[in-house]
């Protein structure tokens, strides 16, 4: 392909990524893979090529622009402006009034509700790309076998059982992941089950399981001592999780179904007897932009308003779960004091947990963010029920 093909072909992944945002489509990856599926004339250089100017467009808008022309021709890059010439299936050239937009990394509709620690050097950290996190799982390895295996890695500093990949292996394919030794996972993500702080032989609920990332880890970190109960409303993540723990040895995890709007009809007989309820909310996932920066053309604050009801009705479900004396840990990957202090702060007849020391104090939780501490944006709190 043609430089202009090439960036004819991404302008025309914008559109549909663009299309998706409005329409509640497919995400941007998976639109990639869609058209290097539909194209297969397309070699590993061109598809490179163009995966890099799709995310670069992705990146510099934080608003949706009007089109994928419009975004290409905003990205104010003279050797892109040139291909506008209609020769090589490239893009047509660009006419007198033609639509152009405007890069701005962040959305408008942050700026309402934006923490006042997201300065820029905080945003343009967000949008960076994230690094290949892993937790080793203690079930099944030690840290030095990974290590060996992976000689460049660099050890996540606090966290005794992840690593920091220095390059991007095809994971998928090796032995370690294969065998259950490793799990892919951010370092935020790492944290909140460090901060959960479960115990050998604790009954604990993770109420927001999906497919069970953090579930694993709680089982690693008791050592396959206790029980797990994993839960979620969507058959289809949730259904991911048994292999995964066949496959890392953990056998102390249940799954649970459950109906949206009758959660507390199928944990009945738990209802006030939880050592431990994790809830890893659903969120706006603006912590995770780095991974995704598409997301920033799905959210709005209606959106926003949404997503932090239903955080409150599961948080209110979590409560009327654990025992007196137990603990309540809430996290959710965003950088919203909407959906993470602001959520605690509501709660009465709870005494903060006692956490690490780790990111920034926000409320009754800490705050993680990619500039301050290398992870994904994160909020966790601890919470102990009063006796």
């Amino acid at each position: 392909m043609t430089p202009a093909a090439r960036l004819q072909a991404a302008i025309d992944i914008i559109d549909a990524v663009i299309h998706a945002a409005r329409t509640n489509g497919p995400a941007a990856d998976a639109i990639m893979s869609d058209w290097g599926r539909a194209h297969r004339f397309a070699g590993s250089k061109d598809r490179r090529a163009i995966r890099e100017h799709v995310w670069e467009m992705i990146r510099a808008f934080g608003d949706p622009p009007p089109s994928g022309r419009a975004a290409a021709l905003g990205m104010g890059r003279a050797e892109w402006d040139a291909l506008f010439n209609g020769e090589g299936h490239g893009p047509a050239p660009a006419f007198q009034d033609e639509a152009i937009a405007t890069p701005s990394p962040l959305p408008r509709w942050l700026e309402a509700i934006r923490p006042d620690w997201l300065d820029e050097r905080e945003a343009a950290a967000l949008l960076e790309r994230a690094p290949l996190d892993v937790r080793v799982n203690a079930l099944k390895a030690d840290i030095s076998e990974v290590v060996a295996a992976f000689p460049d890695a660099q050890p996540l500093p606090g966290l005794t059982h992840g690593l920091r990949l220095a390059e991007t292996p095809d994971l998928a394919a090796h032995p370690l992941y294969r065998d259950g030794a490793i799990e892919v996972q951010d370092a935020g993500s790492q944290w909140v089950s460090v901060c959960a702080d479960p115990q050998p032989g604790e009954t604990v609920i993770d109420l927001c399981a999906g497919a069970g990332g953090k579930a694993l880890a709680l089982a690693a970190a008791m050592g396959n001592q206790g029980r797990i109960i994993a839960c979620d409303t969507s058959r289809a993540r949730l259904s991911q999780l048994l292999p995964r723990a066949e496959r890392a040895g953990a056998t102390i995890i249940d799954t649970r179904l459950l109906d949206p709007g009758r959660e507390l009809e199928a944990l009945a007989a738990h209802i006030g007897k939880a050592d431990l309820v994790l809830v890893d909310a659903p969120c706006s996932g603006s912590g995770t932009w780095r991974r995704s920066p598409d997301l920033r053309w799905r959210t709005d604050m209606a959106g926003i308003a949404r997503v932090t009801a239903l955080q409150a009705r599961i948080i209110d479900i979590a409560q009327q779960l654990v025992r007196p004396g137990g603990r309540l840990a809430y996290a959710v990957c965003s950088v919203l004091d909407t959906e993470g202090a602001d959520q605690m702060a509501a709660l009465q007849g709870w005494q903060p947990a006692r956490l690490p020391s780790i990111g920034r104090a926000r409320g009754a939780g800490r705050v993680l963010s990619p500039a301050h501490d290398g992870t994904d944006g994160f909020f966790i709190a601890g919470l102990i029920k009063a006796c």
